[in-house]
């Protein structure tokens, strides 16, 4: 059973730069657990700490001005503790034009892993969103763009 969260909530989870100890982690925009692995989770119950990219099958992070923390620092961690689909939602066209296109336009990224590595599909305007986690999804890039511009009116 998948279960999804939205920030703000209070979760940590280990990747090969942090420990326990340290308490350090990401809250990711949104994020979808999957409640079936929360057993084999052995710092859940304690700590909210999830350890295993098993147990988050997909994580959505909403670009703002800190963009390359999204696509370099945040790419890195969620792709080495294996979470099989990371989309970065840049709605606003911030990164950087090696990474979504030049010209700069609104881009989703859905990144998912193969072999321990992760490959990129892009999707822009009426292009519709593929994603391996939900492949019965029925939107474009430009409608969740556009939701996400009427909610912040």
């Amino acid at each position: 059973m998948l279960h999804c969260a939205v920030a703000p909530f209070s979760m940590t989870f280990l990747t090969s730069q942090t420990s326990s100890e340290s308490e350090s982690g990401y809250s990711p925009d949104v994020l979808i657990l999957n409640r079936s692995n929360l057993a084999a989770e052995p710092l859940w119950k304690k700590e909210s700490t999830v350890t295993q990219g098993a147990s988050i099958p997909l994580v959505i992070e909403v670009v703002s001005t800190n963009w390359r923390d999204d696509y370099h620092k945040k790419y890195g961690e969620y792709e080495g503790i294996g979470i099989p689909e990371y989309w970065i939602v840049d709605y606003l066209a911030l990164g950087g034009r090696n990474l979504i296109g030049n010209p700069k336009q609104p881009t989703i990224s859905i990144y998912w892993l193969v072999e321990d590595e992760y490959q990129v599909s892009q999707f822009r305007g009426d292009e519709r969103i593929q994603s391996p986690t939900f492949p019965e999804l029925n939107l474009t890039a430009q409608q969740i763009f556009d939701a996400a511009s009427s909610s912040s009116v």
